[in-house]
């Protein structure tokens, strides 16, 4: 815990000095509050999704369409997180539209990006990870809340893993795919039932 403004904060888990602008393979896991299960549940080895979980599906699948540049490899929505790989192909300019932000999702509010990426003010409208991830998680809180007003859905932060050659490209990619069949041993697993199934 560092001391900020007279305040105890939880230390950035980004890694230092590193441009989250930077084309590469970027290993994403979003957790929900508490762990909570709302996404969906595990049946048969299979994510049966709840109707948010398929609204995380529905924009998760629409990040490139709103960043030139951006695309998408492996994921999948689990009962209480999200795995994906998200590619930066070019550092290229921000096509997509800003949505605010909001306390849940841990951005400045007035950039409306991650403060932990340390992204260079001379690159504001190129796509970085946490501008990504922040406008994801903003855009589902609004059409979730359509349905459950006032529901908390995201733990504030996301872990992040920069993939740094090809053979651990593979290897996130065949734990992403074999994710719901290891559910039970998965280290956010909860017996719990999903409580948005309807």
């Amino acid at each position: 815990m560092a001391l900020y403004k007279n305040k105890y904060r939880v230390e950035s888990v980004r890694l230092k000095g590193w441009d989250y602008s930077s084309p590469g393979h970027y290993f994403i896991t979003i957790c929900t509050k508490n762990r909570e299960c709302l996404f969906g549940n595990i049946v048969q080895n299979k994510i049966v999704l709840s109707d948010m979980g398929k609204i995380m599906e529905r924009y998760w699948r629409e990040i490139p369409d709103h960043f030139n540049g951006v695309k998408l490899d492996e994921y999948v929505i689990m009962p209480n997180h999200i795995h994906g790989i998200i590619s930066i192909m070019v550092e290229t300019p921000n096509l997509g539209v800003s949505t605010g932000t909001d306390p849940e999702t841990g951005t400045d509010p007035e950039t409306g990006t991650d403060p932990e990426t340390g992204t260079d003010p001379d690159k504001k409208n190129t796509p970085n990870i946490g501008i990504i991830i922040n406008q994801y998680k903003r855009i589902c809180t609004i059409r979730i809340r359509e349905s459950y007003p006032g529901i908390i859905i995201w733990q504030t932060r996301y872990h992040d893993h920069i993939i740094r050659d090809e053979n651990e490209l593979y290897r996130i990619r065949q734990y992403i795919i074999k994710n719901p069949a290891n559910w039970e041993k998965d280290d956010k697993y909860k017996k719990e039932p999903c409580r948005t199934s309807r």
